[in-house]
């Protein structure tokens, strides 16, 4: 069999086992990392930019709140029909066209000077992002095949890169010229990645329907809906967390400048917990990784209620790890519970529940401190981390062995 033919019937680049297979899943990774990078800085590039339409539009908070909305919302609602349409031709193409899409969104929010016009163009953004969640996380997934758990934590810890760089890039620009020429750089920098996607990223395999799975059906299907819950439940507790840690920082003296340097030790625990946890979850099995993220966090959450600030700015960057260390094991589990032909649709499903739950969440656990103040909706969230022992129990025997991981693919665990 020709690798021409491998690929053509899904075989997972990886697997052919030579220098030039390898460096195919190399470099799906380094395209796919880069696209992550892009599209989650254009997602928290927009917090920079709300303050500018107030200011240039007259907004007020409620329809400020619903800009941001328009974008997540389209990029949440979208990726399953963007993961069935990648299902059926090669997803490479699918997400140049995405990449292209959010900056052309970008672009025409630099040029409109209404606000239907930034709703217009926010919409657009949102619409090409939705596609880089499902396809590109499918794309690594089939390129290191077994392997893969390693290097889609991998891929997770490049969006923490793009969320930091974006943002920073395009206040640094807005030193040096106005807001829509800013846009414009961006928006370029957007096609520039777009053209790299199309140009560069190596042909996404489609896989055909394997006639194995019939008696496994159900049982992957199970599998596949415990670690949705999962995922749903851990997505939840990170954002209500997030949502009340400065009401607790400033309740135990923090000033406005400390809350900013709290907040940025989570987020850098946060991405080293992405990165170091996938490769985790690859050598220690998902459930000891998953029981000690949850239970890490639980615990963390308890000391920043009862310890004193000099202590909890110590606990931040592992607070950081457990919180979004449990990210990386969950989207690395996902295509081991699917069917191989249904890969794009599972990672569309999953993260579509998990961005979801973050939007939502805040919301609940907000409800839940106007009823009984911060602290206890904060130890609320705990006790939902808590809560994720039970069904990772109840997961466990859906998964693979690590063992089995580790010989189906030796070379492929390098990155």
């Amino acid at each position: 069999m020709t690798s021409q033919q491998s690929v053509d019937q899904g075989e997972p680049v990886a697997s052919l086992r030579d220098s030039a297979g390898l460096a195919k899943a190399r470099r799906t990774l380094v395209v796919s990392g880069t696209a992550h990078a892009l599209h989650d800085g254009y997602t928290d590039l927009i917090y920079v930019l709300l303050p500018i339409w107030q200011t240039e539009f007259g907004l007020g908070y409620a329809v400020l709140a619903a800009l941001r909305a328009v974008y997540a919302g389209m990029m949440a609602t979208l990726q399953v029909p963007w993961g069935w349409v990648a299902a059926k031709v090669d997803g490479r193409i699918v997400l140049a066209i995405g990449t292209a899409l959010s900056a052309a969104g970008y672009a025409l929010a630099g040029l409109t000077g209404s606000l239907a016009g930034l709703c217009v163009a926010l919409a657009v953004s949102g619409a090409g992002s939705s596609t880089q969640h499902p396809i590109a996380s499918a794309a690594v997934s089939r390129a290191y095949g077994a392997a893969s758990r390693g290097p889609l934590g991998t891929y997770n810890f490049t969006g923490d890169l793009g969320k930091a760089a974006i943002p920073a890039l395009m206040s640094l620009l807005l030193m040096l010229m106005p807001w829509r020429g800013a846009l414009w750089i961006l928006a370029t920098l957007g096609a520039v990645v777009a053209a790299v996607v199309f140009l560069l990223m190596p042909p996404i395999a489609t896989e055909v329907p394997s006639q194995t799975l019939g008696t496994k059906g159900g049982r992957v299907r199970r599998g596949f809906w415990l670690l949705f819950t999962i995922g749903v439940l851990d997505s939840g507790v990170r954002m209500g967390l997030l949502t009340f840690l400065p009401f607790l920082l400033t309740a135990k003296g923090a000033s406005l400048p400390t809350i900013g340097v709290a907040l940025a030790l989570v987020f850098i625990g946060g991405a080293a917990g992405k990165f170091l946890c996938g490769w985790l979850g690859a050598r220690a099995g998902v459930l000891p990784t998953v029981l000690a993220t949850e239970g890490g966090t639980a615990a963390c959450i308890g000391a920043v209620l009862l310890l004193p600030l000099p202590a909890v700015l110590a606990l931040l960057p592992i607070l950081g790890v457990m919180l979004n260390g449990t990210s990386s094991v969950l989207y690395g589990t996902v295509p081991e519970l699917t069917p191989p032909h249904r890969v794009e649709r599972a990672f569309a499903l999953f993260y579509t529940g998990t961005i979801g739950s973050g939007a939502i969440s805040p919301v609940l656990y907000g409800v839940v401190g106007d009823w009984m103040g911060p602290q206890w909706a904060t130890a609320a969230t705990a006790i939902v981390a808590l809560t994720i022992f039970p069904l990772a129990f109840a997961l466990a025997p859906h998964l693979p062995k690590v063992e089995e991981n580790e010989r189906g693919a030796p070379e492929q665990t390098r990155v």
